[in-house]
């Protein structure tokens, strides 16, 4: 009984991996350890893993998006996961709620896109609005004048 709730434990723990991941991120730990590793350092190692597929560790894109400028899309970024991950979770959360409940949504958000990622998924960032310019078109001052009167009459209700 104790065995198949270990035994869930892991699969749960890892369930955002894909087999070939979890299998590279065991042989590099298995070699530079002694003993088997804990399911601590299966997680750590798949996360250290991510490098070789051009993504920053959780933490670094954690790090990332938690300090990102806005506007958030038109930014220069790693990934176009860790930008994905961030606005899942959502910026607001990324920047006002404390770490310890912020960071473990944004690194199941982010392992997630990972996994969806290694399994083929292409994803990008979805464009900022380009503003229109109309160069030569004069304000005209009636309508101005017309606007002003529409938002005054709305403070004022």
């Amino acid at each position: 009984m104790l065995l198949n709730q270990a035994k869930r434990l892991w699969k749960d723990a890892l369930q955002d991996y894909s087999p070939q991941h979890i299998l590279k991120a065991a042989k590099a730990v298995i070699e530079q350890s002694d003993y088997l590793p804990t399911l601590q350092k299966m997680l750590s190692a798949c996360d250290d893993c991510l490098g070789d597929y051009g993504l920053p560790d959780v933490r670094q894109a954690y790090l990332e998006a938690a300090n990102a400028p806005s506007p958030k899309n038109a930014q220069d970024w790693s990934h176009p996961i860790v930008y994905l991950a961030g606005k899942t979770l959502g910026w607001y959360a990324m920047s006002h709620a404390p770490e310890n409940v912020s960071y473990p949504a944004f690194a199941k958000a982010y392992r997630d896109l990972a996994r969806r990622l290694l399994a083929g998924e292409v994803f990008e960032i979805d464009a900022p609005p380009q503003l229109s310019h109309q160069p030569g078109k004069k304000a005209d001052l009636a309508a101005i004048e017309k606007e002003l009167q529409e938002l005054h009459r709305l403070l004022s209700d």
